[in-house]
């Protein structure tokens, strides 16, 4: 699984899920910028991630999001 891979499945689950696409959606990209993407559609987010790639988050795994790019890291490492 490679990282374009993941960052073109997350940009199709983040606008499914805000309704928009109007944002880019990059290593650094985080909550604040993004429209609508609030506590509420980040708890969906997570759901449908953790759905896409059966997977599933710890507690610490997912206070410790600071952007896409550390999203695509842990994924990667369950993954692999």
């Amino acid at each position: 699984m490679e990282k374009e891979t993941i960052m073109a499945d997350l940009r199709g689950i983040f606008i499914e899920t805000l309704g928009h696409e109007s944002f880019e959606l990059n290593d650094d990209t985080s909550a604040k910028d993004v429209d609508g993407w609030d506590s509420v559609t980040h708890m969906m987010l997570i759901n449908e991630i953790e759905e896409k790639y059966d997977i599933k988050f710890s507690l610490v795994e997912l206070m410790g999001l600071e952007n896409i790019s550390d999203l695509i890291k842990i994924i990667l490492e369950k993954k692999n």
